[in-house]
């Protein structure tokens, strides 16, 4: 059965679109995780809730829960893994700079869409100009359709 390309193709995309957002839901409740954690040692060193007293304290949470999927991502993605588990991560670090994009740039409505747009474009225009395998494409133009549904 697998042998067949578009039923390999069909299955791919599904195990992409499954599994990739099934991460993406657990990735998120580490970012909780990891924003509780970072919370818990503040409160050790002060009695002040950073979180209502200081309003650079939870954008600096999330960027620094950002950097650190970018160091994961970094080494996932170099590695010589199959392209299929490489597209299912692709879905984190994507969805996450969009949802950053979003969180940061909620003030002014356009913007987000704006700047989805252009990273939505110069990865594609990455993945093309260096023939990536289609599972990256599809990978990006999902995750950035999905984002554009929950936003709007």
């Amino acid at each position: 059965m697998l042998r067949n390309p578009l039923t390999k193709n069909i299955l791919s995309a599904m195990a992409v679109a499954g599994f990739g957002f099934m991460l993406l839901g657990f990735m998120f409740l580490l970012d909780f995780l990891f924003q509780s954690l970072v919370d818990g040692v503040v409160r050790f060193f002060t009695p002040d809730d950073f979180n209502m007293a200081w309003h650079w304290f939870p954008p600096t949470k999330h960027a620094m829960f950002v950097v650190v999927i970018g160091l994961i991502s970094w080494p996932i993605f170099r590695s010589k893994l199959h392209t299929l588990y490489k597209a299912i991560y692709m879905t984190v670090p994507l969805a996450v700079v969009f949802v950053t994009a979003g969180i940061f740039l909620y003030r002014w409505p356009v913007l987000p869409y704006l700047v989805g747009a252009l990273l939505t474009a110069g990865v594609l225009f990455y993945l093309y100009r260096t023939k990536r395998p289609w599972l990256y494409f599809y990978t990006v133009i999902l995750v950035a359709l999905s984002g554009l549904r929950q936003s709007s």
